[in-house]
């Protein structure tokens, strides 16, 4: 009879037990380098995080800052002329 996944799987693990056992340093780089990517991965997503609210923020200073650039008031230039100015100087 031939043995089903599980025991292929149950035999594949011991092995791969019995493997580390033999070699601790190999399962401690690789526990190292699992730890090594669980940090990248956290350090990562809380800089796209700390990226996205620098956005919003930014955003919303513009929007802001549109805001009250549009309720300023122009004055008219044809109440007041203003005459060319002259070097130092020169007199009229």
């Amino acid at each position: 009879m031939n043995p089903g996944p599980v025991e292929e799987a149950g035999a594949t693990a011991r092995g791969l037990i019995d493997a580390l056992k033999a070699q601790p340093a190999v399962l401690a780089l690789s526990i190292a380098q699992i730890a090594m990517l669980a940090f990248l991965f956290y350090a990562l997503s809380a800089a796209a995080q700390f990226r996205e609210q620098s956005l919003k923020n930014q955003y919303e200073l513009m929007r802001e800052t549109s805001q009250l650039l549009s309720r300023c008031i122009v004055p008219d230039r044809s109440a007041s002329p203003t005459e060319p100015l002259t070097p130092a100087g020169e007199s009229q």
